[in-house]
């Protein structure tokens, strides 16, 4: 007995055996279009989205990016609140019912074409103001990008008009998006969008 309460306290305090915590934001359920994600693109670049029941990590579809990048051009895939499209705000949790300090990052499950195009992924927080974390696609198959908050820097080279910029991510997050940053035409699959303890 004495013996099995040690082994239990020693799997408490080192965390093995537990569950990782997480929850889930967006799981890309449901008809994805212009109706429902903020997408678009400049100066060059174009990007379409769609949902995918052909390649899916959870549930019955995933969101399929589809895009040309150009040297100059931009583009972005977004989900959330305070977005021009209302209807892409398709959380499981609206960001103020979230308790944000109780989570270290977000992660998502990518599929991508393993070429080592760049990605950008962002997250707007409560002043409007984006921050930024680079994503490699170097791995075939899906995989699962965790993006630590404290890893995110805010964007030096464009805000929106209304952001108060001061380079602190203020809680809560209200949206995350995509940006495809190397030129060249591809495709990549998102799901599983989840805040991690």
């Amino acid at each position: 007995m004495k013996n099995l309460l040690i082994t239990a306290v020693f799997l408490a305090l080192t965390g093995c055996g537990m569950k990782e915590q997480t929850l889930l934001v967006d799981d890309f359920e449901g008809h994805l279009s212009h109706q429902t994600v903020d997408f678009g693109s400049g100066n060059g670049s174009q990007v379409n989205v769609e949902d995918s029941s052909e390649i899916v990590h959870s549930g019955k579809q995933s969101l399929k990016v589809d895009y040309t990048a150009v040297s100059g051009g931009y583009m972005w895939v977004a989900r959330g609140y305070r977005l021009d499209v209302p209807q892409a705000a398709q959380w499981s949790k609206k960001p103020q019912d979230i308790a944000w300090k109780r989570y270290k990052g977000i992660a998502f499950y990518l599929y991508g074409e393993a070429k080592g195009a760049e990605i950008a992924f962002d997250i707007k927080d409560a002043k409007g103001e984006i921050f930024r974390s680079m994503i490699t696609d170097d791995t075939p198959g899906w995989r699962r990008v965790v993006c630590l908050f404290s890893g995110f820097v805010s964007r030096s080279d464009w805000q929106p008009a209304n952001a108060a910029v001061d380079r602190v991510l203020d809680f809560p997050v209200m949206s995350f998006q995509f940006e495809a940053k190397t030129p060249g035409k591809g495709v990549f699959y998102v799901d599983t969008v989840e805040l991690l303890r």
